[in-house]
């Protein structure tokens, strides 16, 4: 796959593919959070999603990958190493309650951003390549 591909799978994921998964009765608007945590989570998905279309812009307009795939990439870590820090803060990835898929003894929420970051990186090995 071309680096601009990777790339924009790797930004569709926290662009389209988390608010989809996100707006419904167990995010947004889950009657269990306190009305500033669905708050949060609001902000956090129009800033990703603002953040993916500026990526798509970077690498089809600008062609910019490297710098799209930096600012994906945080993003996507960003999850990994806030399940990590759970502990810390006593967060979870997965819904209290709701029966979570695991792959290798991950949660899928921690698997498929860790894929978006592989992503971000061959993307951004392979444009470097091809300068």
């Amino acid at each position: 796959m071309t680096a601009r591909v990777l790339a924009t799978i790797g930004l569709l994921v926290f662009g389209l593919l988390i608010p989809v998964l996100e707006v419904n009765d167990t995010h947004v608007f889950n009657m269990d959070w306190p009305q500033h945590a669905r708050f949060h989570n609001v902000w956090q998905l129009l800033t990703n999603t603002g953040l993916a279309a500026l990526g798509l812009w970077l690498v089809w307009v600008r062609g910019q990958i490297g710098l799209a795939a930096a600012i994906g990439g945080w993003v996507m870590a960003s999850v990994v190493i806030a399940h990590g820090l759970g502990p810390v803060y006593d967060g979870s990835v997965t819904y209290e309650g709701g029966t979570e898929l695991a792959l290798a003894g991950l949660p899928f929420g921690v698997v498929v951003p860790l894929v978006a970051v592989l992503l971000f990186a061959a993307a951004a090995w392979r444009d470097r390549r091809a300068r």
